[in-house]
């Protein structure tokens, strides 16, 4: 049980992290702060958050648990709001979609108390954002990233695993370079991917008949098309040198197909998409066995 979460962005993804805690009685109170005071009022009104701080470090006064919901490139600036009143025995974690970008903020930043930042990136999310959409259940069943660094509290990381877990996620462990490299070719290029697509079609003359005549299938494949901009867009640069490598690779493997049927080799073509296909049959989330 946590006396106080201090909670940095009351949007969609901190907003189900505090009604999730309260749910689980795991905190007694929650102080929250946004840049926005009609986001920071909204979240008191819903029940999200007990208090409106005025600011981020009155938010994690008195905190023994404080959550970064922010985007990745407000991270370094939020460890500098909040520093001075950070304890020895405060668990702070972030939920960032990138991690090597905010674990440098973090040494630069916390130093003396570097020990206390636990990186996390639970595998979740919405294609809305706001905290009218927060949803206790967002995390429950998902999987959870932690990526500690070599200065990380070994009691913070226990406290971390504890919280999450009894959220009902399952948590890995990998360190930050192994993340960003394995999300890049999961997520990121896939979002770069579903972006390029869309405006690729929409771009054209006749763009909007051919959405029109799109079904299920481009439903599904182009869904994450429709997230934040402002959040993705801070991703994708945050993780420039991962995303363009698997960019690379992918743009390869596009133009080997390509070949293919330009030169009518349907054999080598059909081998190729069943190789896909059998992939895809077989995969299932599961922990990663070589990533460390």
């Amino acid at each position: 049980m946590f006396e106080q979460l201090g909670l940095i962005g009351c949007g969609l993804m901190g907003g189900s992290f505090a009604l999730a805690l309260k749910r689980a009685g795991l905190v007694k109170r929650v102080v929250g702060y946004s840049k926005s005071p009609s986001t920071t009022e909204r979240a008191r009104q819903m029940g999200v958050i007990d208090v409106e701080a005025p600011s981020a470090l009155l938010a994690v006064s008195g905190a023994d648990i404080v959550l970064l919901a922010v985007p990745v490139s407000a991270t370094e600036a939020s460890f500098k709001a909040i520093r001075h009143l950070v304890g020895p025995n405060t668990l702070i974690m972030d939920v960032g979609s990138t991690k090597r970008d905010v674990v440098d903020a973090a040494r630069r930043v916390l130093r003396d108390h570097l020990g206390c930042f636990v990186p996390a990136h639970p595998i979740t999310g919405k294609e809305v954002s706001g905290v009218e959409h927060a949803d206790a259940d967002l995390y429950f069943g998902k999987q959870v990233i932690l990526t500690p660094i070599e200065r990380t509290f070994t009691v913070q990381l226990e406290k971390a695993v504890n919280v999450w877990t009894a959220l009902g996620c399952n948590v890995l462990k990998m360190s930050p370079q192994s993340h960003d490299a394995a999300y890049a070719a999961v997520s990121h290029l896939p979002h770069l991917i579903a972006f390029a697509l869309i405006n690729s079609i929409s771009g054209q003359a006749q763009g909007k008949d051919y959405l029109s005549l799109a079904g299920p299938g481009f439903r599904d494949f182009t869904r994450i098309a429709a997230s934040d901009p402002k959040m993705w867009r801070d991703i994708l640069i945050a993780n420039k040198e991962e995303l363009l490598e698997q960019s690379k690779i992918f743009q390869n493997t596009l133009q080997d197909l390509e070949k293919l049927i330009a030169t009518a080799d349907g054999d080598t073509l059909e081998d190729r998409i069943e190789k896909a296909s059998q992939t895809r049959a077989n995969w299932r989330i599961s922990s990663p066995k070589s990533l460390k």
